[in-house]
């Protein structure tokens, strides 16, 4: 009987290693989506790449023995946890969602919410902007059609030819980062709107302490909806279900 933790996050990585480190003899793999091609390495068993929707889900809980799945995909992840929700309940597996709680606005932070991607890019405004984006490069074709503005992408991959045409200076990197970095990295390229996923947890959150400390506007997106599952937003949380469930012993030591 496997624990399946789908999703490559933080939190992901910490459960996978509190299991290996705390209960070396129950089996758990990760099931990576394979969107980074050099993720960091895991202290279980890892499988990359999709399962064919929901019905492949659970085929392949069915026929690996799954005895739970924590899904512990990212905050922004709009698909796999309708399916994950779909699969579990289809192949009678308990299903567990781990998330980090998101972000929220300090005093002095001068956020715009917005609910898509689209529409962040529509609140550049028409006027040109020197505009830092760190929303990873799986969206960054919502800003093509905004040519007017400067722009400085940050992520942990190439961000290929989508924005081909434009000002863009790239780079890659992958958090943490401190507020010292993110302040310095901010003047060095003048920026003036930072555009941000709220994704929560402390990886990269020095870039919203640097715009809060610079005066800079944050163009906020918000998170998509999930599916009405047992939810919780800590390792310590998540382990308590799975003894709960008695697919762990109890641990008294998270």
């Amino acid at each position: 009987m496997t624990i399946l933790i789908l999703g490559g996050t933080t939190e992901a990585a910490e459960l996978a290693r509190h299991l290996a480190e705390r209960h070396p003899g129950i089996a758990a793999e990760i099931s990576l989506a394979g969107r980074t091609s050099t993720p960091k390495p895991l202290a279980v068993p890892t499988r990359t790449g999709g399962f064919g929707g929901a019905a492949g889900l659970a085929a392949y809980l069915t026929g690996r023995g799954i005895a739970a799945v924590v899904d512990a995909t990212h905050p922004f992840a709009a698909v796999m946890p309708f399916n994950a929700a779909a699969a579990c309940r289809a192949a009678g597996v308990p299903l567990l969602a781990l998330r980090r709680p998101a972000w929220i606005a300090k005093p002095g932070d001068r956020w715009n919410l917005v609910a898509t991607m689209a529409a962040a890019a529509d609140a550049l405004g028409s006027e040109p902007r020197r505009v830092f984006l760190t929303i990873g490069r799986q969206e960054l074709g919502a800003f093509a059609t905004r040519p007017q503005h400067a722009y400085l992408v940050r992520s942990i991959e190439p961000i290929g030819d989508v924005l081909d045409g434009l000002a863009v200076t790239a780079i890659e990197a992958r958090g943490p980062f401190t507020d010292a970095e993110e302040v310095a990295l901010m003047r060095a390229h003048r920026i003036e709107i930072l555009v941000s996923k709220n994704a929560g947890g402390s990886q990269t959150r020095a870039k919203l302490a640097a715009a809060r400390s610079l005066g800079l506007t944050v163009v906020m997106v918000q998170r998509p909806a999930k599916p009405p599952v047992e939810t919780v937003a800590a390792i310590d949380a998540a382990v308590a279900w799975l003894s709960h469930h008695g697919l762990v012993p109890t641990d008294r030591g998270v």
